[in-house]
């Protein structure tokens, strides 16, 4: 445990980001799973609202480098394309 003030400060600024960070993480997940979810279900207009809120936050997590940017192009390459061969 650190002694000294700003140090202490760093710490509990630290764990709330990787918080924040965590969460993120988690709802880009989540939304990628219920996307799918609806996807398979066939439900484009739910598919099609629960995409745009995925880019929002994927894109998010891109800005703050927790997900590469490849891999952020990948995933949204491909649930693009499932949603437009629904139709």
């Amino acid at each position: 445990m650190p002694n000294i003030k700003s140090s202490k400060k760093a710490v509990k600024v630290i764990a709330k980001k990787t918080d924040e960070n965590h969460e993120l993480l988690q709802r880009v997940k989540n939304l990628m799973k219920s996307c799918e979810k609806e996807i398979a279900a066939g439900n484009t207009e739910e598919a099609n609202k629960i995409f745009k809120d995925l880019q929002k936050n994927i894109d998010k997590a891109l800005q703050k480098g927790l997900i590469k940017e490849n891999k952020v192009n990948r995933e949204k390459q491909r649930l693009n394309a499932k949603i437009k061969n629904m139709k």
